[in-house]
């Protein structure tokens, strides 16, 4: 029997996801785009700079309404590199920024991108021990694969690191894969070049053989795909989660819902 864990929801064999920082203005019109295209992403937050006006930055009010349909997640509350302060201050940092976007949004905040791309080791152990799931950097892989590390997850590209080509290649292939591109949306501002994104989001968009998922969901869906438990054999599995997964058997694509136990045909 050959089992691949390579399967997103609805047996879809490739995933995207979108990541920008800072809150601010630009995003009404980004979300704008991703919304007309069916795209997610995720937007990290600095709970303790809102409404800054030398950075545009979105008011307190405003957050739960722009971003609706997309991820709120954490940035630090004030922005700071957390490899260059204490341990108090990282805890105070991610804490505060939870606590303040939790009470905006009502739910558990659980992921972050590091302010300025500022983590090592030590950052990123302290962080996941203060309720954090994943952590996005700066640095990309130019490639379609998948964090060994969630805490100190790379995505695949900046959205101006030629985007289109990257969406090309990301199209014409079909197996096991996951685009993720980041960015700050002011850069299309300063750039002039709204048309850049939305070229994309035009021809990413409305495939029916790609997921568009938040950062949490992409992180979830992969973890729990990652904890199913197998017999020895192979042809039981257990699904100790409460999200339903799917994977390929003997080359057809199979869903196993969260907390059930499957026996895999021969």
């Amino acid at each position: 029997m050959k089992i691949s864990l390579d399967r997103f929801p609805g047996g879809k064999l490739k995933a995207l996801t979108m990541s920008y920082d800072d809150g601010v203005q630009q995003d009404i019109r980004l979300i704008e785009i991703f919304n007309r295209y069916g795209i997610k992403g995720t937007f990290h937050i600095n709970g303790g700079l809102f409404g800054k006006e030398s950075w545009s930055r979105l008011n307190e009010n405003e957050i739960k309404k722009v971003y609706e349909g997309h991820e709120i997640s954490a940035h630090g509350y004030t922005h700071l590199g957390l490899s260059e302060i204490s341990d108090e201050g990282i805890i105070s940092e991610i804490m505060r920024d939870r606590e303040k976007l939790e009470k905006i949004t009502g739910e558990p905040i659980r992921g972050m991108s590091y302010a300025f791309g500022s983590v090592n080791s030590h950052v990123a152990k302290i962080v996941g021990m203060l309720g954090i799931e994943y952590a996005r950097v700066v640095s990309t892989t130019g490639e379609f694969g998948f964090p060994d590390d969630f805490l100190q997850w790379r995505g695949t590209c900046h959205h101006n690191d030629n985007l289109l080509e990257y969406a090309d290649k990301f199209l014409s292939q079909n197996w096991h894969q996951l685009m993720y591109v980041w960015g700050h949306s002011y850069e299309f501002d300063g750039d002039d070049n709204w048309e850049h994104i939305e070229e994309f989001c035009k021809k990413i968009g409305g495939q029916d053989d790609i997921w568009y998922a938040t950062n949490i969901e992409i992180c979830d869906y992969i973890k729990a795909l990652r904890g199913l438990k197998f017999t020895v054999k192979q042809d039981v599995v257990l699904n100790q989660s409460a999200i339903n997964v799917w994977i390929t058997v003997n080359g057809n694509p199979l869903e196993i819902k969260g907390g059930k136990t499957v026996r895999l045909a021969q």
